[in-house]
């Protein structure tokens, strides 16, 4: 599984940026912006952005810890990680940003190291979130937070019929549009195994983290998940 979903994020990277412009209506951006806003990344601090994708998180982390941070983007799409550095040479010429292909089960980094963390739209594609849950605690400071961003199945069944409307009426075709409707009609299947926010919770709890809480956003139809570790 992990290398079936490797190699669909290896082949949607030239128009990844262009859909999720698209198939949000440019939403993605604002929500981004409140998972970075709830990681509490401030000025000098190094932090963390796994599944970084195309580098959106990233960017925005690297702008909240300055010159004097250091920012590390993960993901094991070599394809998007290339995109991400390109992006960033644009915006970035000194080096704030480190991009690191690796995998997040196993993320080569020491215990402690990190005062912040994001994750956008990746936990819901790991083969074993706990065990990725795990290693982000292990890999932040004790008093770090992390901000995890995902889609989310709405509790009001009007707006989870809407949900799956919009993405067999809408996500779908426009991916079939470009020639990625089999790379993306992994979204819905990947949503129904993806856990509730309640459980979410419960999972981070079980690794570690002493705080967790789970704020439903865009009518509960995407999610952030925000835990602390003490």
């Amino acid at each position: 599984m992990t290398n079936e979903i490797q190699s669909i994020f290896n082949r949607i990277a030239p128009v990844y940026d262009q859909l999720n412009d698209w198939l949000s209506l440019g939403q993605h951006r604002i929500w981004k912006e409140m998972a970075v806003k709830w990681s509490a990344a401030k000025s000098g601090d190094t932090a963390l952005d796994l599944c970084c994708g195309s580098g959106d998180l990233a960017f925005r982390l690297a702008r909240r810890v300055g010159v004097t941070g250091r920012v590390y983007g993960v993901d094991f799409s070599a394809n998007l990680l290339k995109t991400a550095k390109e992006r960033s040479q644009k915006q970035y010429p000194e080096p704030v940003i480190a991009w690191v292909e690796a995998d997040v089960l196993n993320l080569p980094f020491n215990d402690n190291e990190f005062d912040a963390a994001t994750m956008g739209y990746g936990l819901r594609n790991v083969k074993d979130i706990p065990r990725s849950l795990q290693e982000l605690y292990r890999v932040l400071k004790p008093g770090a937070k992390a901000a995890i961003l995902d889609f989310h199945q709405p509790s009001n069944p009007q707006l989870r019929g809407f949900q799956q409307w919009y993405l067999d009426s809408f996500v779908v075709p426009v991916a079939d549009f470009l020639g990625l409707k089999e790379e993306y009609a992994y979204i819905s299947p990947s949503l129904d195994r993806f856990p509730l926010g309640k459980k979410q919770v419960e999972l981070a709890h079980q690794v570690g983290f002493t705080v967790a809480t789970h704020y439903p956003i865009a009518n509960g139809m995407m999610g952030v998940l925000v835990v602390s570790k003490f």
